[in-house]
């Protein structure tokens, strides 16, 4: 598995713990880390991620609440919107990421581990956001 959707599928991971159950993001990261081997540069990109979405979290929130008004954030599925979360940060904070690449790796990430609609789901609120971006285009800076 690529180094980046290695540390993708961690944040993941430790998001959907956090946004469930509670825990630390720490704690739980550290306990992902240990059970599977990864790179130090995966291991930094999942920290990277999980730090900025959780240092974003209000923000990102408010723009899945805008790009999918039907679609309370409560009511949505922990796994959706934590994969939302991730591209979202990927996309409007770190802007380092190609937006393109960032939808296809959360689109990736919903075959994985969402349910059967979660692709399309993922794949339609990301498509708004990058259709309202302007994209293709790069990702700017900026929350």
């Amino acid at each position: 598995m690529k180094t980046r959707r290695q540390a993708r599928v961690l944040a993941l991971q430790t998001l959907f713990e956090v946004d469930s159950v509670k825990h630390s993001a720490e704690l739980v990261l550290a306990q992902r880390l240990e059970e599977k081997a990864s790179s130090s540069e995966a291991e930094a990109f999942a920290r990277q991620l999980v730090k900025g979405v959780l240092d974003h979290l209000s923000g990102v929130d408010e723009i899945i609440t805008g790009l999918a008004p039907d679609w309370p954030l409560a009511q949505m599925a922990i796994v959706d919107r934590n994969i939302l979360r991730i591209a979202i940060y990927e996309i409007t904070v770190d802007g380092e990421t190609p937006v393109k690449v960032a939808i296809n790796e959360a689109v990736e990430l919903a075959k994985l581990f969402g349910s059967d609609s979660s692709r399309r789901f993922v794949n339609g609120v990301l498509g708004t956001l990058a259709s309202r971006r302007g994209v293709p285009s790069s990702a700017h800076h900026g929350a």
